[in-house]
């Protein structure tokens, strides 16, 4: 028996039980993710709901759950309730209604109940009594109505899309150009002034100006046509709501549609999640600007710690006299690997934000104090407080492989009459280039998720604009972005309406880990390329 112990069978055997059930624990929780995200997107049909004292309820059913309660004497008795999305929070000033199944009398599904995704105040459910427009009544009754929903619904949403065109593109490209005009004017004043340079600056403001009033009438008239048509809905129990027929993104009676109607409008939703952006305090709609933040600040945090990660391993490990003062940089870059992300961030308030960000502010945009330009989070410090946070885990990775490089191919080279540059620039570095990938990969696996030291260097709840767009410089890196880890962090613990918001973080949830797997396996493939091409790296 000591003889099977000390051959190391069991500790190899207790190793694969561990590996396979940290590898179920995982695929348990994927499943349990992808099954509440992807599942938020699809149809459900709408149940009319009767209870025993003759309310009645019209909704989706989206839970059942058995709970303690206390029967008639005292006891603990265990009820069986039903959990339904009723919609209507303008009617009922809530979203879901537990039901006892005890108090249920009958459950129908009604094939022309109507559904209303609305701009505000949630979804609508109940069916429709007609619909009129400048006071005149153009169609009664729920089947009559729908042809005319359905054909009205396209021209809105055109209306809609060009009313945010003039908001953010046009009106947002005049407010850009008056305000650059008004600091210049502000920078000339500082700098002694140039009277006639002053009086240009501002005929050319008054010429914005004009553009805007312009603008802001075509605005009223496109808001004016956008609530001409009106809906009249009824609930199930008989309340009635009027609401614009612009105020609404997406109509459909779940009940009457087949499994490719259901399957179509799924794909239309999954499509509206990722490339829209949010609304209803970011618990409905899109994470287009989520997503673009996060895949933008990982490039840019990517682009920073390779170099300087790879620079600072090539001289602890090539250059550096081997001795005690190398060991104790190597011990602080080691325990920089466990500092807690918050203390990054809190240094990133203070070294980038108030330090560097405010000495730019004082030199390049001193015409705009006391309003900050750098002086404030952005997504450039926050890129670089990633970068500082997983600068030492490309070093360790970079050092690993270039200490795998064997020792005859630099000789090899050095004999050949390459000199220690040639040699590390053309030799050891692109042997070492799968490991210095491999701590890449783990760097971009850790930024991705991290959340604390972002919600005090740049990240905010909705990010009026990308960092990216179409006027110059393009790439403005002092502005705000949105992030999906933090975008699930304020859905699920800051928002109002606690139910509504459970969806949508498993799906953000899953969106996340998706962009993780895409981003970590771009870097796989790479890596394993550059394995195949450099077959005599011991790596």
């Amino acid at each position: 028996m000591n003889k099977y112990w000390k051959s190391g069978d069991p500790f190899v055997w207790l190793t694969g039980v561990a590996l396979m059930f940290s590898l179920l624990m995982i695929a348990g929780l994927m499943y349990l993710i992808a099954a509440k995200g992807l599942g938020f997107f699809w149809p459900s049909s709408l149940a009319e709901v009767k209870l025993k004292d003759g309310s009645v309820f019209l909704g989706e059913i989206t839970g059942h759950e058995k709970v303690k309660a206390h029967g008639p004497t005292g006891e603990e008795v265990f009820i069986e309730r039903t959990q339904l999305k009723i919609g209507n929070r303008d009617l009922y000033g809530l979203d879901f209604k537990w039901i006892d199944d005890d108090n249920i009398e009958d459950v129908a599904y009604p094939k022309y109940a109507v559904a209303l995704e609305r701009r505000e105040w949630g979804n609508m459910y109940g069916f429709i009594k007609q619909i009129s427009e400048g006071g005149n009544v153009v169609c009664t009754g729920n089947e009559s109505c729908w042809a005319v929903l359905e054909s009205q619904l396209p021209v809105y949403s055109e209306i809609y899309e060009e009313i945010k065109g003039i908001e953010k593109g046009v009106i947002g490209g005049i407010n850009r150009e008056i305000e650059h005009l008004r600091l210049e004017i502000r920078g000339e004043e500082m700098g002694g002034g140039n009277e006639e340079k002053i009086r240009r600056l501002e005929a050319e403001i008054k010429e914005e100006e004009a553009k805007y009033r312009e603008q802001e009438t075509k605005l009223t008239g496109l808001y004016s046509e956008f609530g001409k048509e009106v809906i009249t809905m009824t609930s199930v129990d008989g309340r009635d709501k009027e609401m614009a027929l612009g105020s609404i993104v997406r109509a459909y009676r779940p009940n009457s549609l087949g499994w490719f109607g259901k399957a179509s409008l799924y794909l239309s939703k999954v499509w509206e999640f990722v490339s829209d952006e949010p609304r209803e305090a970011n618990t409905e709609g899109g994470v287009f600007p989520a997503i673009f933040g996060t895949i933008l600040m990982v490039l840019i945090m990517s682009v920073v710690v390779l170099p300087f990660g790879v620079l600072a391993a090539l001289y602890l490990r090539e250059y550096a006299k081997q001795g005690t003062l190398v060991r104790i940089v190597r011990i602080c870059v080691n325990n920089l690997a466990g500092v807690p992300s918050i203390v990054f961030g809190v240094f990133a308030v203070g070294f980038f934000i108030y330090g560097m960000g405010s000495t730019l502010d004082s030199i390049f945009f001193k015409e705009a104090l006391p309003n900050p330009t750098f002086g404030t989070g952005g997504i450039l410090w926050a890129s670089l407080t990633l970068a500082l946070l997983t600068v030492p885990v490309v070093i360790v990775a970079t050092e690993e492989g270039l200490a795998a490089v064997p020792k005859e191919i630099r000789d090899g080279s050095l004999a050949l009459g390459a000199t220690k540059f040639e040699t590390t620039w053309k030799i050891v570095i692109p042997s070492a280039m799968p490991a210095i990938l491999t701590g890449l990969i783990l760097a971009i696996a850790r930024a991705t998720g991290e959340v604390a030291p972002l919600m005090i260097t740049g990240v905010v709840k909705l990010a009026p604009q990308l960092p990216v767009d179409g006027y110059f410089p393009y790439l403005h890196l002092e502005r705000k972005f949105m992030h999906l880890g933090f975008h699930i962090y304020d859905v699920g613990f800051q928002s109002p309406n606690v139910e509504a918001a459970k969806p949508m973080v498993f799906t953000t949830a899953l969106l996340l880990i998706l962009i993780v797997i895409v981003l970590n396996l771009t870097a796989i493939i790479v890596r394993n390329r550059l394995r195949k091409k450099y077959t005599t790296s011991a790596v």
